[in-house]
């Protein structure tokens, strides 16, 4: 996994680093086919403001979360990007599994 972490008017400092980088250790423990992904911390005027643009296998995924708190912006878009990855991979399963099941009926002799 690439991870690809910008800053727009705000300093990448280590400590905010560690943090993005545990936080998206939740994504790949739930879905491990992830290949790339794309971080935008960015301040405008009062909002901090995170952005993330996933690339896993077929689809590229967005979600986007802003606050007061850059930390606070953080931990709701990786929320967001858990429940949309889940969505990715409970879907992809299901296809699979129809998949298999069709091919399954037409292997089969009378």
């Amino acid at each position: 996994m690439n991870l690809n972490l910008t800053g727009n008017h705000i300093e990448i400092t280590p400590p905010l680093r560690d943090y993005v980088v545990s936080k998206m250790s939740k994504i790949t423990r739930h879905f491990d086919h992830v290949i790339d992904i794309n971080i935008i911390l960015s301040v405008e005027k009062h909002t901090q403001k995170a952005e993330a643009n996933v690339h896993v296998r077929g689809k590229d995924i967005y979600v986007e979360a802003d606050g007061g708190d850059m930390y606070a912006s953080i931990d709701y878009l990786v929320d967001k990007l858990d429940r949309q990855i889940l969505k990715y991979k409970e879907k992809n399963m299901e296809r699979r599994n129809h998949d298999a099941l069709k091919n399954q009926e037409f292997d089969q002799p009378e």
